[in-house]
């Protein structure tokens, strides 16, 4: 049987008709063009942005657990949980600008799109080694991914050339925090006015576990990682611009644990049984954030990871009519904007 010759004409018109439909998807996803947010690198002002406000619990409107931070030409990502790394490239993010990652703890959920984040920020631009900060232990979840995916990136190299993509991009670089009981925090980056401090916190018997806070141009911002009311996290959190803190309705798991162990499901109910104790309820949080006077709690991370129209109720329960501060519970996209040196503070969803 003779191979089907196909004319030019014919296949230029099969490209023309696929670059068609790649367009038309890129303008329903995005509009007209897909968004280029770089201009937040260099705009003065403070940002976070919620990539993942998710948790284990599977959702399909909120990835796992991942914070931006973008400021003075500089972005971080504080943890990087399933399905964050699609939304960062969707919403236009500068993903080859990424200057590093900084890791809370090392359940799977906080870590699991690490290589998937190291390759994309290499594809975007970034010819360095990532840097990865994280508490003792980074470095065997650095080599780990590294193993994982270095036969990918010399595939690339091979493919695309070394002139376009330099194999050291393809790489990244553990920087272990050490901290202890009697130094339960320690500067782990300060250059050109923005600085970056590791906190000690509580998610035994997950140790040690860190949450962060950013500093720069006047504002400030807290990051909890996973924990519980934790006293060194209240201390770093004293009068920030903004608190991004993990939380868990005891009610609802407690109940679903309950519920799945009178089902013959004990395994299971179990599992979320042991999750009550290394969590921070709802009424804790929002106490905290009123003790250190936080101007907003961002409550993200959620168990279970409900839809916005019933997240609402669920954790905003036990918040005080008269607290001091603002809430908002966290839905993936969230854009908080902290100008320098003012009191201002734009909230929007990408």
């Amino acid at each position: 049987m003779r191979p089907t010759r196909h004319s030019a004409a014919t296949v230029l018109s099969a490209a023309a008709a696929a670059c068609l439909l790649f367009a038309s998807a890129v303008e329903a996803q995005f509009g007209a063009r897909p968004p280029n947010r770089s201009s937040l690198l260099d705009d003065g002002a403070l940002h976070v942005v919620i990539c993942g406000s998710g948790s284990p619990l599977p959702s399909a409107e909120r990835a796992g657990p991942c914070t931006a931070v973008i400021a003075g030409g500089r972005m971080f990502l504080i943890d990087v949980g399933p399905g964050s790394t699609e939304n960062l490239r969707l919403w236009g993010l500068p993903l080859g600008n990424l200057t590093g990652v900084l890791l809370t703890h090392f359940h799977s959920d906080h870590i699991g799109e690490l290589g998937e984040v190291t390759f994309s920020s290499w594809t975007g631009g970034r010819a360095e080694p990532l840097d990865v900060y994280g508490p003792d232990g980074v470095e065997r979840v650095v080599a780990g991914f590294q193993a994982a995916y270095e036969l990918d990136v010399s595939y690339r190299v091979a493919h695309h050339g070394a002139d376009l993509l330099p194999s050291d991009g393809g790489k990244a670089a553990a920087h272990p925090i050490e901290l202890t009981e009697d130094a339960s925090s320690r500067v782990v980056y300060d250059e050109d006015g923005l600085k970056i401090t590791a906190v000690l916190v509580e998610h035994e018997p997950i140790s040690p576990a860190v949450g962060y806070r950013i500093d720069y141009g006047g504002r400030s911002v807290v990051v909890s990682g996973d924990t519980i009311r934790s006293a060194n996290l209240e201390a770093a959190s004293q009068d920030v611009d903004v608190l991004v803190h993990e939380v868990l309705s005891e009610a609802l798991i407690g109940g679903a644990a309950q519920a799945l162990a009178s089902a013959g499901n004990e395994r299971t109910g179990k599992m979320l049984r042991d999750t009550l104790d290394y969590h921070t309820f709802p009424a804790d949080v929002h106490a905290l954030a009123a003790d250190a006077k936080v101007e907003l709690l961002v409550l993200s991370h959620l168990v279970p990871p409900l839809p916005a129209a019933q997240a609402e109720s669920v954790f905003m329960r036990g918040r005080a009519e008269d607290a001091p501060n603002e809430a908002v519970v966290a839905v993936d996209g969230m854009h908080i904007a902290l100008p320098a040196n003012s009191d201002e503070r734009t909230i929007e969803t990408f």
